[in-house]
């Protein structure tokens, strides 16, 4: 095997398994919508590849789209994926569960 096919078959494999390990859903419930300032309140379970445990707390989040604030509503559940930005823990998938 030549060294540029032998170097883009191990890129690959590393770039799947680090995608593996940040998409994971977290499971929430809408408390609050803040659309001027881009945030939501989500009481919510753990959220594991950020490293929180705990089953139950609440928490405020900036949203990556805006637009993910006018699909639901206080009261909706959802399930979400965040990540840690510089401006701090940001929702970048947010859908209603079914």
């Amino acid at each position: 095997m030549n060294v540029k096919l032998t170097t883009a078959v191990l890129s690959l494999s590393l770039l799947l398994g680090a995608g593996t390990a940040v998409a994971q859903a977290a499971n929430g419930e809408v408390k609050k919508i803040d659309e001027a300032a881009g945030k939501i309140t989500l009481k919510h379970g753990p959220i594991k590849n950020l490293d929180m445990d705990e089953e139950s707390m609440t928490m405020v989040f900036r949203v990556q789209d805006p637009a993910m604030l006018k699909q639901v509503k206080v009261g909706d559940k959802v399930q979400f994926e965040a990540e840690r930005a510089t401006a701090g823990i940001t929702i970048t998938k947010m859908q209603k569960s079914k």
